[in-house]
This record gives C-alpha cells, structure tokens and sequence, in this order.
C-alpha cells in the first residue's frame, strides 16, 4: 500500500541476505540537558523496515518533496534538504476518526506550552503506518501450491515481504507485487498507526510479534487462499452435545419399541396361524388320521350285516306305470323261475295293459308281468323272464316270532333302493285293514299283521321282514301315518314307529295259489256281517248283502247253529271288537281248519264249532 508515498531508490535490486534488525530501544527519558527525545517520521526508513533512531539535537531529517529517493549519508551526497513531512493523522484509540498530529519543522520541537497532550502511549516499536510490515510482524507463513490458476499468478511463488535495509541510510527493498486491492500478496495488513510529533510520547507499546517460522494465531493462521481445498468434513448440529445424545437415544429408543411392537405383531399373527393349523391339522405337514386296516368282508351271519349282505341279492325294486298312474315298491324272488312276490297296491296301477319294471340289487333291469294278485291279501306275484342267476330268500315261519325278536327290513323307500333299517316285533296278530279308496270295499286288506318299529316308508311295500337269521317272516305292507291312516303309500310324513307287515305264513300260501292258480281262495263261515254294530264283539246282520240270507244255506254257519243276531264274541278263545277283526282272525287260517267261536243269544253265551270253508277272492 504504497500509494502516495515516496519511492525507494534501488527497489529493483534485492538485497544480498536477511538481516537483524535494530530492536528499538526502550522510551528514553529527558536528557540532562532538558530537552526530550524526538521522534522523527522517517517514511523511508520505515519502508525498508528500520526503527527511526532519535537522538537529542539530531538534524532534522527531511523528507524527498517528489518521487526522487532521499540522500542518505555515506552514500554520495552532503545532507539535502529538509522539506517538513506532511501530517500523519493518528487515530484516537476508542475515538472513531482521526486527530491530525503536529508537524515538526526543521527538527524544532514546539514549545512546551504549545506541545499537545499525546492520545496514546508512545509506540516504542515505532510500527509503521497503513498496513505495512513492520520489523517485529513479519508475514504469517504460508502453504503455496504448485498449480498456477488461469489468472497467471504464480501460485507456487511466495510474495516476499519487504525487509529493512542494513546499516544506516540503507535504501528499502522492492516491495512485493501487489494486487490490485493494494495489499502484498503474502504480507499481513498492518493497522495505520499515529507517527508522534516531536516531544510527543511515543504511543503504547505492543505486543512483540511471534518469530517469523511461529504459525500466527487465531482462525485465520493456516488459511490460504491458493491452496488446494481440503476435504470437507461433514456438517455437525449446532445443538450442545447433550441435547444430541438425548435425541438419538431418543430415536434409537423409539426405534426399539416401535421394532418390538412390529415383532410382537408379526409373532403374533404366525403364532394364531400356526394355532390354528396345529388345532385343526392336529400338527404341522400333512393330515394323516388314524385309520384302521383293511379286514374281511365277511361278518357274522347272524348281524344285520351278515342278514342283509345275504338278502340284498334277492331283493328287488318295481318301478310301475299304467293307467295315468305310477308307483314304487319293493319285492323279493321267491325261486330261480323269476317269481316274485310283492303287495298288490304296488302293482295296482299297471292294471292289464300297465308296465312294470324291475331292477335287480346288481343294477341290471327286466321286464316282468303279473301272474297273479288278491286285493283281500294285499298280496300279488309277477314274473320276469329271461333272468338266471336268481337267488330266492329263505322263508321263515311266523308262528315261531316272539315279540321282541329282532327283524331286518329292506326295501326302496322313496326310490331309495337297497335301503337296510332293523328293529324287532313289537306286537303279532294285530288286526289291520288296509285301502278302501276304490268305495266298495273290493280294496280293502284284512290282515293279522305283525307290528314292527323297524322303519318303514313309501316304497318299503312288498319288502320282505327278515328274523335274526335272515329269513322271511313277513311282507312289509302298511305303516300308521301321522295322519291317522293305514295306506301304506297314503301318508308321506315317514315311518313314526309304527310298521305292520302280512305274516309268511299267509303270504306263503297266498303266493303259491297266485303262482299255481292265477288266484288265492279265501276260508269263510258263511255269514254275512253287520259292519254298522257298535257294540263289542261282531254281529250277525238280519239281511244279507245280495238279498239273500244272512246265513248261508249249507255253509259252515248254518251248520254250526249260528243265526242271524247273534253276536260273535272269541275265536279260538281270543276276543273279538269288530267284524273286521272277526275277518282278519278268519282269514289268517286256511280253508278247512276248524275254528271254536263263542257267541251271543238273547243274552246267553255258548260255544260253536265249525270247519272253514273256501271261497274264490272273496
């Protein structure tokens, strides 16, 4: 920062070498003489960086009035002459501005009176003003890179500060390039300081200067502006380190129980699949349950299984059509010429010219015709023809059955074919009559039935009843309905407990007329019944159906002594309600047995016998 100043003589050549400077000697007091000690402005020599020596009555130094360089003694030249150094404005400290200092003529100190007070200590280092170095503030070291940057500077070059000249009257060094901003590249800009007056006291010492090689202190000491950038360290907070580590715990704390809650959701929901799969798996990989092995087919002959594994064979289904009519029922083979037996109402609706379908347990099917039927039996044959292999169902005898021995049904109920249900006898000879749709009575069944609680429904009709040893002892006819009727495929609301099935006995010979003779005979008295009586027992009526005789001419009746009026009260020594009873109890015996009937006359009770007599589906 040169501007303004006079030049240096010589500043293109360097000097030969650094050297020592004169330390400043301590503020001296007044001599013995009185007179003070004067300090000199000296630009040049401040410039090259020597301390202005004073002594008492030195001559007055003159300062070059152009840019020409400044005698200096020893060096060619007698004294020039002195031109009085402009006025250096020295700031106050802690004044803003500056307080013009007093210009010293001719090396003269102003009077004592006239001499100001000095704003500061005097400066015992004498530092130069307006930034430039002084001897004791040498330039702060500095790092200069290799590379030289577009603009031409030299960066590898270091600026050299300007050093003092040695010896008395030695002219200042070149100062070092400077840029445009006016400071040296390199130097330390140094705060402008006051150049006392003469007499004035010298300002306040500072502080000594680190050594040249010493780093300068504060955040600037290593800055460089031409060095290459160094790595960056990732940013900090500004927040005190305590707040920080209480916020990542913070965080790392959340994080953990927020990490705890997802774990504990997860396991969770693993755990409830897993339950599951265990609790419904019984375990995890495929489901194997335990299983018996394979054993014999074969059961005990006499089980429901081994009854009905034998007798499902034998067993047949009809499906029948004819006449805007149709119906299903259940038969059984009776030998290997393709007789079957079944009840009449199954067969009913084929009529003469009708169709009747039959389908064997194995699947296959045939065309059969009727042989033979009785509506009074319930009782009907048909015939297939063209089938071998049949295998007839043993009978049994029904007089043999005791109440409670268990039974085995099997039929069709509801198309349902090859349908097994089991139970026992529940009641033997239980009067029933069955049909009656036709009006005249020519369809109604009289049968001393066998009652079972063996389930039996719409279909089960014609259907043998099986004893423990899978015989035949009964023809599945008539079940009790909810309704209160016996038709056995009149009422639909399902078997209630209540089955009644012809006994083998009967069905045995009724079915053996039917094959031998088209027809079954029926055994008589020769009576003819009151059905009107409301009293206990059954009542001879006065008229007979026709018009004829009530008692038959010739008949077992009229030759027993029975009359009309009479009233019939025991067969066989069995009481008899009701002249449907008294048929029932006739017709379970065959043409030519001898019945004991017990009889009332005008009050009177007496015993009779007779032997039965035939009649042709009467």
């Amino acid at each position: 920062m040169n501007e303004g100043k006079p030049g240096t003589p010589g500043a293109s050549e360097e000097p030969d070498g650094d050297f020592e400077l004169a330390r400043p000697n301590s503020m001296r007091s007044p001599d013995a003489a009185g007179t003070g000690v004067e300090y000199i402005a000296d630009g040049a020599a401040q410039a090259a960086g020597q301390p202005t020596a004073s002594a008492p009555h030195a001559a007055p130094t003159e300062a070059p009035a152009s840019g020409a360089g400044a005698a200096v003694p020893g060096q060619g030249g007698g004294p020039a002459p002195t031109v009085p150094a402009p006025a250096a404005e020295v700031p106050a400290p802690g004044v803003t501005g500056t307080v013009p200092a007093p210009a010293v003529a001719h090396g003269t100190p102003p009077p004592a009176a006239e001499q100001p007070k000095p704003l500061h200590d005097p400066d015992p280092y004498s530092t130069p003003p307006y930034g430039e170095p002084g001897p004791w503030a040498p330039a702060p070291p500095v790092q200069h890179p290799a590379a030289t940057p577009a603009h031409g500077v030299p960066m590898g070059a270091s600026p050299a500060a300007p050093e003092a000249a040695a010896g008395p009257g030695a002219l200042p060094a070149a100062s070092a390039p400077t840029p445009a901003h006016g400071v040296p590249m390199g130097a330390s800009p140094v705060a402008p300081e006051a150049v006392a007056g003469p007499g004035a006291p010298p300002a306040a010492p500072e502080a000594a200067p680190a050594p040249q090689d010493a780093p300068a202190a504060g955040p600037w000491a290593r800055y460089d502006p031409w060095a290459a950038p160094a790595a960056v360290a990732p940013l900090q907070q500004a927040d005190p380190v305590e707040e920080d580590v209480k916020r990542r715990r913070g965080r790392r704390r959340r994080a953990l129980v927020g990490g705890a809650l997802v774990i504990a959701l997860v396991s969770g929901v693993g755990g409830g699949v897993v339950g599951v799969q265990l609790e419904r798996n019984g375990g995890i990989g495929a489901v194997e349950l335990p299983q018996a092995g394979v054993e014999a087919p074969d059961r005990d002959p006499d089980s429901v299984a081994g009854i009905a594994a034998q007798a499902l064979p034998s067993v047949v289904t009809l499906h029948v059509s004819g006449g805007g009519k149709a119906g299903t029922g259940t038969g059984f083979v009776l030998d290997d010429r393709g007789h079957i037996l079944t009840n009449d109402h199954v067969v009913e609706p084929a009529g003469k010219n009708g169709d009747i379908t039959v389908t064997f347990h194995s699947g296959d099917t045939a065309e059969a015709t009727v042989v033979g039927r009785d509506s009074g039996y319930d009782l009907a044959v048909v015939r297939v023809k063209g089938v071998r292999g049949l295998t007839p169902l043993p009978l049994g005898n029904s007089d043999n059955v005791q109440v409670g021995d268990p039974v085995v049904a099997i039929g069709a109920p509801f198309d349902l074919a090859g349908t097994v249900t089991s139970g026992i006898i529940s009641a033997r000879e239980r009067p029933i009559t069955a049909g009656g749709e036709n009006g005249d009575g020519s369809d109604v069944s009289y049968v001393d039935a066998l009652q079972t609680d063996a389930p039996i429904n719409p279909g089960n009709s014609g259907g043998p009843l099986l004893d423990g040893k899978g015989r035949v002892v009964g023809i599945n006819s008539a079940i009790r309905s909810a309704d209160g009727g016996l038709d056995p495929e009149g009422g639909q609301s399902g078997s209630i407990g209540l089955g009644f099935a012809i006994p083998i006995n009967q069905g045995k010979r009724v079915a053996e007329e039917l094959i031998e003779h088209g027809k079954a005979t029926h055994p008589v008295i020769g009576i003819t019944l009151d059905m009107e009586y409301g009293g206990d027992g059954a009542r001879v009526a006065a008229e007979g159906s026709d018009g004829g005789p009530p008692v038959s001419t010739g008949g077992p009746g009229a030759e027993a002594g029975i009359r009309p009026g009479d009233v019939i009260t025991e067969v066989d020594g069995r009481p008899v309600h009701s002249g449907e009873e008294l048929i029932v109890k006739t017709r379970a015996h065959r043409p030519g047995d001898r019945l004991e009937l017990t009889l009332e006359r005008n009050g009177e009770e007496r015993t009779v016998s007779l032997v039965l007599g035939s009649s042709d589906g009467d």
